[in-house]
């Protein structure tokens, strides 16, 4: 079979009437007067000629550029990153510790966090967030289990924590940031999904003005963006700024797209100026959206009700997170409905929910089509509802099932052999398991593998979810130590 090209795909895919309710915030710029004037990206991609400055180097129109920026966040300096926030994380977290030093990091963090961990041999004491049982979701970080760690945990370097979670869950960042600086350390939040928390009246407020010492942001996940464009900004005090610089020589690419680079300078100066009108409508529209999903009677909304259960302090609003707890239907089949009945597609879906990422690029027309594809389905549910509510099984990570072995860079590193699945429970896992999005894993090199996590990895596969990480791409077999 001869496939479509990528491009062919990306063609179609822009001419149809399928709405992105996922990232980039950009959302195509469907017919946004933001595109009108940005010419065709061949035009713009050169290398470091003379007079447009060397991103590794910069020493005149990306230092101007970067300096406004610093001043822009609240930052003493920030950074363009073209390698996503990935390359920002792994900076970040190889340039505030050392060889085989102690990181406290969250377990809920994105992969690329464990890759920074495994660079610099780091030995990890976790934070388990807390578990929001009724709509499968992570909870926040609680300052008081971070304040126990870092008085028990000898040798820690740093504390690295994702907030917003995927699911636009807000832990309290001034209080862990506060405890951490007691302590002599410094606070990096992964708040790759909270770019847009500067702007607007209704999100949460960024880390970067709680006291973080490191923040990282994703633009192109909420602002109009290219992907793989993201912001790295740094706090004086409890950090080694040049470090964090060498970091970034070797973890950005040594040729910087200055497509994306523009991008980024053309996101922020819009945000500043015409976006500040933009984004009023569209909390506007937003919450209208938010109001009218909370009439559902069966779908459920994660709403503001949930601040102050679980550690949450604060929910970005922007994610439309709704579970699928109380129907027929779990979070696979109603994104399959959305997609193949509304020609809507989601950002993503685990068993007992899904999430839409809307940003200020959204049409009214574009909230309003979710609002009627949801409330529709709703409807239907009252034929087929269960009279009472469904107990399903529970494929939510607890903490208390990942117990490690052996280290991370030595579980990775070690030889290996291959083992059934079914079979591996007790044993030291080998690699990577998880689902992407949102790219937390379930298992982590150095854990043991126990029946309820098999179990789990089990019934994702069964519900036909995307089981990544393993080398069997099947998910029958996996490497143990």
């Amino acid at each position: 079979m001869i496939r479509r090209s990528l491009y062919d795909k990306l063609k179609e895919i822009s001419h149809s009437d399928y709405y992105p309710f996922h990232m980039p915030g950009h959302k195509r710029m469907m017919g946004h007067p933001f595109l009108d004037d940005f010419p065709n990206p061949y035009t713009l991609d050169i290398t470091e000629i003379d007079g447009f400055d060397n991103l590794h180097h910069p020493e005149g129109i990306l230092k101007d550029s970067m300096e406004r920026t610093a001043a822009i966040y609240g930052a003493d300096k920030s950074y363009y990153l073209v390698n996503g926030s990935t390359c920002g994380i792994l900076s970040a977290i190889c340039g505030t510790t050392r060889y085989k030093d102690r990181i406290i990091m969250g377990r809920n963090c994105h992969k690329s966090a464990y890759h920074g961990a495994f660079l610099n041999h780091l030995e990890i004491t976790y934070l388990y967030p807390q578990i929001n049982e009724k709509f499968g979701i992570q909870g926040g970080i609680t300052a008081e289990e971070l304040e126990d760690l870092l008085k028990t945990s000898y040798g820690v370097a740093a504390v690295f924590i994702v907030s917003p979670t995927y699911d636009g869950v807000v832990s309290d960042i001034k209080s862990l940031a506060d405890i951490c600086h007691a302590h002599g350390v410094p606070l990096i939040v992964d708040e790759a999904h909270g770019a847009h928390f500067r702007y607007g009246e209704i999100f949460p407020v960024s880390a970067l003005d709680l006291g973080a010492d490191v923040v990282i942001q994703s633009l192109h996940k909420t602002l109009p963006a290219f992907t793989q464009t993201a912001l790295l900004h740094l706090k004086k005090g409890f950090i080694d700024i040049e470090k964090i610089e060498h970091y970034l020589q070797i973890f950005q690419s040594s040729s910087p797209s200055y497509v994306f680079l523009a991008g980024i300078e053309r996101c922020i100066k819009f945000m500043e100026t015409e976006g500040k009108q933009q984004i009023t409508r569209f909390e506007d529209h937003l919450m209208k959206l938010r109001r009218h999903l909370m009439e559902m009677r069966y779908l459920k909304l994660l709403d503001r009700s949930v601040i102050g259960n679980h550690s949450i302090y604060d929910l970005d609003v922007s994610k439309i997170v709704v579970s699928t707890e109380r129907v027929n239907l779990d979070g696979r089949q109603l994104m399959d409905r959305l997609r193949a009945d509304f020609h809507l597609e989601l950002e993503m879906c685990s068993v007992n929910y899904v999430t839409a990422i809307t940003s200020m690029m959204d049409t009214q027309k574009g909230l309003e089509r979710l609002e009627h594809a949801l409330k529709t389905i709703d409807q239907e549910q009252l034929a087929t509802i269960n009279q009472k509510e469904q107990i399903r099984e529970s494929t939510i990570w607890k903490g208390s099932t990942s117990t490690s072995g052996i280290s991370l860079y030595e579980a990775w590193t070690r030889e290996k052999k291959r083992v059934l699945l079914e079979e591996s429970e007790g044993m030291i896992c080998g690699e990577f398991v998880y689902l992407y999005p949102p790219g937390i894993p379930l298992v982590v090199p150095g854990e043991i593998l126990t029946k309820e996590r098999i179990r789990t990895i089990a019934l994702y596969k069964q519900k036909g979810f995307s089981i990544q990480g393993l080398s069997d791409y099947d998910a029958n077999w996996i490497q143990t130590v």
